[in-house]
């Protein structure tokens, strides 16, 4: 079976009790919320909706254009990445 790896961090690695996991690749980028919706319930309202993401180290927005037209393949690492502060 063909993967990529997807890495949690924060509040995400709290709400799926994982840092990190496999899933099936290819994944159309705007079905990566509601497949992690589906295996984690809530866990859109409660993290996601607030979450930078990240394919092969680059940002996407998971909103616009690049949900259209970024597919993960198969070896890919995608990042969920909440927000961030510093003091």
């Amino acid at each position: 079976m063909s993967t990529f790896q997807i890495h949690y961090f924060a509040s995400a690695t709290s709400y799926t009790g994982k840092q990190t996991e496999r899933l099936p690749a290819p994944l159309p980028l705007d079905q990566l919320f509601p497949l992690l919706e589906a295996r984690y319930p809530g866990i859109t309202a409660a993290v996601l909706r607030s979450c930078g993401v990240s394919v092969r180290e680059e940002y996407v927005d998971v909103d616009g254009e690049d949900a259209r037209t970024v597919v993960i393949g198969t070896g890919d690492e995608v990042a969920v990445i909440p927000p961030v502060s510093s003091g």
